[in-house]
């Protein structure tokens, strides 16, 4: 009887939850809308949600805001090139939401004419139940602040909640980034702030709660007495691709594992929190996160290794090559962290932490090594059991598989490393599975802050990377070369090792297609 009435409670919760917003007007308003990453990422999000029932029916306006001249037919025909084209109705019925608004970013004046435009758009869908507006910054850091300040003074909805979505980077390092937040606080309280990190929308990640505390077996084998090792990387096999000029300014470990890294880090790390549905549980969960950080040293540059690719024998540039990096630069491309938490779990585990561009492959993946299997090597005449690993791949084919020892069919009883497999393209082949973007952007309308970044994690992630960073930079140490297309430079190897880790160099994971 009472699982009974836990799964109406939560039906109850879910169905509030997906339709209150919908029954209201809605206005969005897209901040950079002719940049990539509108184009690329904020729209089909949009789209994905309108086409699937997540946008009112009829009190919907979208505003591309930007500061470039533009009709909005001609805006129109420039998303329509990155929407799918398998519904043209759908696409020509989404369209017809969207419009344009040319105007100047941190501009009062701007905005206050912004604000009389939506105010005609509202009035002609208006529901009686309120009307919100979500406000996406999909522009520079530097236009951060001084566009919510005019939000804040022209253009606030009077009649429903108004939030803001902020992109990464959020800020260059520990003083510019508590610089941001107190003056975005000062202007917007923290509960209609949503930084968004696109790595808590991924499948994946999402599941890390689920997979960790819904599951007997593991939650007892999370420690140290059993894990030897926890990694997190992130590889890329394709350099800067003439965008070297922006990824100088910030680097690796700015760019990745400050902020989309971490983020896994701590979901992999925290305790359990009170709970992780229903009313409340966003800070719940960020509360668990954040005492992950604290628990934390900071990393120094002797638990590091940095590294930047040159050219290699098939025609692909090194980094120092692309002609929008400055001459000279020793901004790391590659990086790998020993990173330790000071707590009763996990004091004592290596979590290391690899990030790089230029590999041999692409892949995002969370790989937890288990000890060595006592005795083994006696109870099983001279043969050598491999560590147990679980594996949470991110990208591409995402997966949770488990390597396990078994015995190799035949007549001999050779052990062999194998895996039980859960293959998401396989397993849940016909299940709607929705972009980061669209999860995100679906939870900012729900009021869910959960998969976003709150003030306090934000200042502790940079708490740990910013000495490093600067230690990094006063050295001035140039970063060992590897070569494009290798697994990295060699040291990063080395040093896994001396933390402990051992790879199965016979054992191949294949992809269940």
């Amino acid at each position: 009887m009472a699982s009974e009435e836990s799964d109406e409670e939560y039906e109850a919760y879910k169905l509030q939850k997906n339709t209150a917003y919908n029954e209201q007007t809605l206005s969005v308003v897209v901040l950079g809308a002719s940049g990539d990453l509108a184009k690329k990422k904020t729209y089909p999000a949009l789209y994905d949600l309108f086409s699937h029932g997540y946008l009112p029916k009829t009190c919907v306006n979208i505003v591309g805001y930007a500061r470039s001249a533009s009709t909005d037919a001609a805006f129109r025909d420039k998303i329509k090139a990155f929407l799918p084209a398998d519904d043209p109705d759908m696409v020509t019925r989404f369209l017809s939401i969207c419009c344009y608004f040319q105007g100047q970013y941190g501009s009062e004046e701007s905005f206050s004419q912004l604000n009389t435009f939506l105010l005609e758009k509202e009035s002609v869908v208006c529901s009686a139940n309120g009307v919100n507006r979500l406000f996406y910054f999909a522009i520079p850091p530097n236009v951060f602040i001084p566009s919510a300040r005019a939000i804040d003074a022209a253009c606030r909805s009077t009649g429903g909640w108004n939030r803001i979505v902020v992109e990464k980077p959020f800020g260059h390092d520990l003083e510019s980034a508590l610089q941001m937040s107190s003056e975005l606080t000062s202007l917007w309280d923290e509960d209609d702030i949503y930084r968004i990190d696109h790595y808590l929308g991924k499948e994946i990640v999402q599941n890390l709660i689920v997979f960790r505390f819904g599951n007997m077996f593991l939650e007892p084998l999370m420690n140290n007495r059993y894990v030897q090792s926890i990694k997190i990387t992130f590889k890329e096999n394709f350099g800067t691709q003439g965008r070297g000029g922006y990824f100088d300014n910030y680097g690796i470990i700015r760019d990745i594992m400050q902020n989309h890294l971490m983020q896994v880090l701590t979901l992999v790390a925290m305790e359990a929190p009170v709970k992780v549905a229903g009313d409340g549980y966003a800070n719940l969960v960020r509360d668990a996160k954040v005492n992950v950080l604290k628990s934390m040293s900071v990393i120094s540059a002797d638990d590091v290794v940095v590294g930047q690719y040159v050219a290699n024998d098939k025609g692909d540039e090194g980094y120092l090559d692309d002609p929008t990096v400055p001459r000279g630069s020793k901004t790391p491309t590659f990086a790998q962290a020993h990173l330790k938490i000071h707590t009763p779990r996990w004091d004592g585990v290596p979590f290391i932490m690899k990030a790089g561009k230029a590999l041999d492959e692409r892949k995002a993946e969370i790989r937890i090594q288990f000890k060595e299997v006592p005795g083994s090597h006696f109870m099983f005449a001279g043969q050598h059991a491999h560590r147990n690993e679980l594996v949470m791949r991110l990208q591409p084919d995402q997966s949770v598989y488990f390597k396990v020892n078994v015995k190799e069919p035949g007549l001999f009883s050779k052990m062999v490393q194998s895996e039980l497999d859960l293959s998401y393209n396989q397993r849940y082949k016909e299940v709607y599975a929705p972009d980061a973007y669209t999860r995100l952007l679906l939870d900012t309308l729900r009021g869910s802050q959960a998969t976003f970044v709150r003030s306090d994690e934000l200042e502790g992630s940079w708490r740990i990377f910013d000495p490093l960073l600067k230690e990094l930079e006063a050295r001035g140490d140039t970063p060992e070369p590897y070569v494009y297309g290798s697994r990295g430079p060699a040291s990063a190897d080395i040093m896994a090792e001396e933390l402990g880790v051992k790879r199965n160099e016979e054992y191949e994971y294949k992809v269940s297609k």
